[in-house]
């Protein structure tokens, strides 16, 4: 799963089944205590309800409740939501992730119809589609992304597509069949740097989702492309500065550096808060190296003001065309 996630704090009540029985055995990973800087008002609201009511109507899974994403509260304030499909059962069991990991139940073949009209209700102008890692399937669920992306097109033709995908694993013609389907904004997260992935995200592979990226670039020249780092987990600045030269080799534009917060204690323990200039630096450096945007703070996440976010790279790459 390539999003960001943070824990409620709250203590596990013996009767309820855990969220995360595959983590169950691991030991407590307390993390240090949240400065004030990453504190976040609880969503509420009457339209907060509103966005709620209309995910539960639709069926529908949103990154912003499995994520328990800091931002939700802001986001369905302004009735915005990322939805993610294929289920809220991911096949892998990252350190970092707050989806539940199991066996996923059948492809919903309703859900791309449902996400439209959910869509169209919100009146939105930018989405975003992701998904859980679906490695069960033999596309990886690529043809139900596209299927997604071609009914929000049908839906609301002047709503612009962001689609955040997992690696596919190197499945055959996954990455095709999505980008054939013409999503606006190509997005998938690196997470971390490469010497954390055996501990952080052992499922995938930094070498692939890079080629995944620059494969992306190479097939649809004209597509936005856009990727996410958490920081906190132990990187260095060396080794984040090597990983956006591996971006933009790979014709990433745009970049996302957000801080890791631990969802339970079973999960991987946050190693330091980052402090917000310590951010801006990092966004310094970013755009020194050649991306189009940045979006770099305590709370960035990858779907964090997308829409805003879309708008600034469009005027960014007309700007860009207009000085050549």
């Amino acid at each position: 799963m390539a999003v960001f996630f943070m824990s409620d704090g709250m203590t596990h009540d013996p009767k309820v089944p855990l969220r995360h029985p595959e983590k169950a055995h691991r030991p407590d990973n307390p993390s240090p205590p949240k400065p004030a800087w990453i504190r976040v008002r609880a969503p509420v609201g009457a339209t907060v309800g509103a966005v709620g009511a209309l995910m539960r109507e639709g069926g529908l899974h949103t990154v912003c409740e499995e994520a328990a994403c800091p931002n939700r509260g802001e986001c369905w304030t302004r009735r915005h939501a990322a939805f993610m499909i294929l289920g809220d059962i991911c096949t892998r069991a990252c350190a970092f992730c707050n989806v539940a990991t199991g066996r996923p139940g059948p492809v919903d073949a309703g859900e791309p119809e449902r996400l439209a009209h959910s869509v169209a209700t919100l009146g939105l102008s930018h989405v975003v589609i992701t998904s859980v890692d679906r490695d069960d399937l033999p596309d990886g669920g690529a043809a139900h992304f596209a299927a997604c992306v071609r009914a929000v097109r049908e839906g609301r033709p002047a709503c612009s597509i962001e689609v955040l995908t997992p690696d596919f694993r190197g499945k055959p013609g996954a990455l095709e069949t999505v980008l054939a389907s013409a999503p606006d904004v190509f997005n998938h997260n690196l997470e971390t740097v490469p010497r954390l992935y055996p501990s952080i995200r052992p499922g995938a592979r930094y070498d692939e989702s890079l080629a995944l990226l620059a494969e992306a670039r190479r097939l649809s020249p004209d597509l936005f492309t856009k990727s996410g780092l958490m920081v906190g987990l132990g990187e260095t600045e060396v080794e984040l500065a090597h990983v956006m030269d591996d971006l933009r080799a790979a014709g990433v534009d745009f970049l996302t550096i957000g801080q890791y917060l631990q969802p339970t204690l079973k999960h991987a323990a946050v190693a330091r808060f980052v402090p917000p200039e310590e951010f801006d630096r990092y966004a310094s450096l970013a755009r020194a190296k050649g991306f189009a945007l940045v979006a770099s703070s305590p709370l960035t996440r990858s779907s964090h003001h997308a829409d805003r976010d879309f708008e600034a790279l469009r005027k960014a790459r007309q700007a860009a065309s207009l000085a050549q």
